[in-house]
């Protein structure tokens, strides 16, 4: 897939990141992770992230990766998949060019690790990624990564395998900026956790589309919220985001790194087999699956 290919495909509709389940000893599960993705598979998801911050890309080992997109690649053949890509810029395109090899459609690259960089640097770093690989490359504007509007014009302009912009600040002022100075250049992602809570607002700013979460586990009522959503349906949307996404807020926000810690749970109430978070996140406590569990029954 080229990377106009990708981007077309990133911009026409729902995206979501499967989780990367672990079996007992903590080590990637590939037969779960293929029952997962032919289920997930079903739904009208457009791009389908492996190995990305849903899939505790920050818990896995540069040398792992390859094999979840593989893995991803053979079990839902019919959809574009994006790597996730991170760290520092060497070992950024070592994990960018080895998910390539394993046939990954895109990469999506997230803050580099600890330390924060100027706006030259974050330059450097990802064009750097860019050049290395010839798949299309989406950057996730977030913590100690932001780009200003002329750093992203930059790129922009020297980067052309440079497809897609995924904000998780939620600084709207700064991406109406973004979408305002480089209109149709990027394909531009919601990436805030729980991203229906903010859709309306990216929506506005110029946002067509975002990955989510929750499609993991309930991806039924994750594409009909899109659907609504883009048809300016607000008395449904705001029925389902009392109903159904704010108390799941209310769950994840009980501990720091539940935003991944509850999809997972949510995985597993669905009957796969996604095994636990690895460390230093943690997993649910047994009333906060049940309270999970409630709130899947009454919107399955």
């Amino acid at each position: 897939m080229s990377p106009e290919e990708l981007k077309a495909s990133l911009g026409s509709g729902l995206l979501s990141f499967p989780v990367t389940p672990f079996d007992a000893a903590g080590e990637f599960n590939p037969a779960p992770y293929a029952k997962h993705l032919e289920w997930l598979s079903q739904f009208p998801a457009k791009v389908l992230f492996a190995a990305g911050g849903t899939g505790e890309f920050f818990s896995l080992a540069p040398d792992e990766i390859p094999a979840i997109v593989a893995q991803a690649k053979a079990s839902a053949s019919s959809i574009p998949i994006v790597a996730g890509c991170g760290y520092g810029t060497r070992m950024a395109i070592q994990i960018a060019q080895s998910a390539e090899k394993a046939g990954a459609d895109g990469i999506l690259l997230l803050p580099h690790y600890l330390i924060d960089a100027s706006q030259e640097g974050l330059y450097a770093h990802v064009k750097a990624v860019c050049d290395s690989v010839k798949i299309g490359v989406m950057v996730y504007n977030r913590d100690n990564a932001i780009l200003r509007p002329d750093t992203l014009e930059r790129l922009a302009e020297n980067c052309p395998n440079l497809v897609g912009f995924k904000d998780g600040t939620g600084q709207i002022g700064l991406v109406r900026e973004v979408t305002a100075r480089l209109g149709d250049r990027l394909t531009y992602l919601g990436g805030m956790p729980t991203a229906e809570l903010f859709a309306e607002a990216y929506l506005g700013a110029g946002f067509t589309t975002y990955s989510s979460a929750v499609f993991n586990f309930v991806p039924q009522l994750a594409c009909d919220f899109y659907r609504e959503l883009r048809a300016g349906n607000t008395e449904y949307t705001s029925s389902v985001l009392k109903s159904f996404f704010y108390p799941f807020m209310e769950i994840r926000d009980r501990s720091k790194g539940y935003a991944v810690s509850a999809i997972k749970a949510g995985v597993r109430l669905q009957g796969f087999d996604a095994g636990l978070v690895r460390s230093p996140l943690t997993d649910l406590k047994p009333n906060e699956i049940e309270d999970l569990r409630n709130l899947i029954e009454t919107h399955s």
